[in-house]
């Protein structure tokens, strides 16, 4: 499994994911739509070009799951038992149609289960750039690990 075990989630440990992610406009279109968000700012782009942006904005939660979910293959892929939730998420810069996200990740917190011995808590700080350096997400999220077999 590429996702790394509880015991292997120190503190301080640093991931820079591969690759990044090119969102298209096919991306932001389904995604809005299949959740029901009517904002024209995603959908529209008369109504977008008379908006502060100037452009269609990518769908702020799309872009808090392509964060996420370039996260998982080097963090969490098929060692993580669920996802605890999500933190101080940001997004101090927009993402627009064309953009590339990077992520690094790292890890911020940790411990042992109180009552199940096979699981850890561990608290990701995941921080989303594009392609000219700015943050477009961040967030932290705590994922319940599986500990290594004995």
């Amino acid at each position: 499994m590429a996702g790394k075990y509880f015991e292997e989630l120190d503190i301080g440990r640093r991931f820079d994911h591969e690759p990044g992610r090119t969102v298209t406009e096919t991306d932001n279109l389904l995604f809005t739509t299949l959740t029901g968000n009517p904002q024209p700012l995603h959908l529209d782009a008369e109504f977008a070009k008379d908006s502060i942006h100037g452009q269609i904005l990518v769908n702020s939660i799309f872009t808090l799951g392509v964060v996420v979910g370039l996260s998982v293959g080097d963090t969490t892929l098929g060692t993580t038992l669920g996802n605890l939730g999500f933190d101080k998420t940001t997004f101090p810069n927009p993402v627009f149609l064309g953009d590339t996200i990077r992520v690094a990740s790292t890890v911020v917190d940790r411990r042992e289960s109180r009552t199940k011995p096979d699981r850890g808590i561990v608290t990701f700080e995941h921080v989303g750039t594009n392609q000219r350096g700015e943050v477009v997400c961040s967030c932290l999220r705590g994922a319940m690990m599986m500990r290594k077999p004995a």
